[in-house]
């Protein structure tokens, strides 16, 4: 495995604003790229607000960033500049010789058995979750009668989802546990499912649109936002400073973020780092065992000093739902073990009636310490309360 190439960029910029603020900070960068406040245009680009996280995205030239940045280095209400990455869903590797399952899946998945959902009374009635992905199979006869709050962040494209990416995820985190066909696969099966399109049917998006994705599910209450998705990174890449701030901002309105470390690592003979934006010390890297508790050759791991893997869930084999016609499919990364985390923490949100911080703090405090360094699975194997 190649250490992968410098970020790729979108040739936009995130603006960090200062949190109480955003209006100033708006009439600041009016000020310096000719922003109209009535049209939302910038000569001939457009401004993005989100106002819940006090973040824009703005088009300009390398002249206007400069301007930006020596804003940002003053006392003003712009504080962080930084190019806008484009991400990616955190494609699952080539399969290899899967290892011989050790659990019955006749009734519920291993996934599910392997976190104790199938053992805990919750079922995630009444908390919200916002899987922010590829979007979601409209038709999926497994969901009929849920209420499903949707929204396309891709321009041109509907919520529908035409990769099967989104609809697996939902589906882990927040499918049934007895649909028509079995076995049952949804961690928090009860739970109130908020699916954001962040990323295109070809599975590929930027920051734009995950931020769009973030500031639209905290405007709605959503206790835990679910990401599988993100950038590869090569070793000691800084972390984004303005992920961090709006995770921190996030959490502070009660919503926790959870994204998956990436799959880039070839074990034994190579760890790679945790990836963006999931290397922010305030987002929950999740990494991915599988059925016999090891750690996936793939996941990525603590392999420099920056991105910290902070729990694991099964991320091998896993079964869920998936566009039609196929309907399901078993896929393998840690896009699949962060589902997991995120119903489990939904799970713990409804039994303890905690949120942000503390949320944080029960689900990696009963994790299931497991015989593997923490550089790999952080606290442990999540489990259902």
């Amino acid at each position: 495995m190649t250490e992968p190439a410098e970020v790729e960029t979108t040739g936009r910029f995130l603006v960090l604003l200062q949190e109480d603020a955003v209006e100033e900070g708006l009439a600041e960068l009016g000020a310096i790229a000719g922003f109209n406040p009535n049209t939302g245009e910038i000569g001939s680009d457009t401004l993005q607000v989100f106002p819940e996280l006090g973040v824009a995205v703005v088009s300009g030239d390398p002249n206007l960033l400069r301007e930006l940045n020596g804003a940002a280095e003053g006392p003003g209400a712009v504080q962080i500049v930084e190019p806008e990455r484009v991400v990616h869903v955190f494609a699952a590797p080539a399969e290899e010789e899967a290892p011989e399952a050790t659990a019955d899946e006749s009734v519920l998945t291993w996934g599910l058995q392997a976190v104790g959902a199938d053992v805990s009374t919750a079922t995630g009635k009444g908390i919200k979750i916002a899987v922010l992905d590829t979007g979601w199979e409209k038709n999926h006869p497994d969901f009929a009668g849920r209420t499903i709050t949707t929204k396309s962040f891709i321009t041109g494209e509907d919520v529908q989802d035409g990769h099967g990416h989104g609809t697996h995820c939902i589906g882990t985190s927040a499918g049934p546990r007895k649909p028509g066909t079995l076995p049952g696969y949804g961690v928090a099966h009860e739970a109130e499912i908020f699916a954001g399109k962040v990323l295109s049917n070809a599975g590929s998006g930027s920051d734009g649109g995950i931020l769009a994705g973030i500031d639209w599910a905290v405007a709605n209450g959503c206790a835990i936002i679910s990401m599988s998705l993100g950038a590869d990174v090569p070793m000691n890449t800084p972390y984004s400073q303005i992920y961090e701030t709006v995770a921190q901002r996030a959490m502070a309105k009660g919503t926790l973020i959870i994204a998956a470390a990436g799959n880039a690592s070839s074990r034994p003979a190579r760890t790679a780092p945790v990836g963006h934006p999931a290397r922010c010390p305030s987002i929950i890297a999740v990494a991915a065992i599988d059925v016999n508790r090891a750690i996936a050759s793939f996941s990525s791991g603590s392999a420099d000093k920056i991105g910290q893997i902070d729990v694991c869930a099964p991320g091998v084999d896993v079964y869920s739902s998936f566009k039609l016609p196929q309907k399901y499919s078993r896929l393998r990364g840690t896009s699949m073990a962060t589902p997991h985390v995120a119903g489990v923490a939904v799970l713990i949100a409804e039994k303890t009636g905690a949120r942000g911080y503390e949320l944080w703090a029960r689900l990696a405090g009963t994790a299931l310490r497991l015989p593997l360094p923490s550089t790999d699975i952080g606290s442990g194997l999540v489990q259902a309360p």
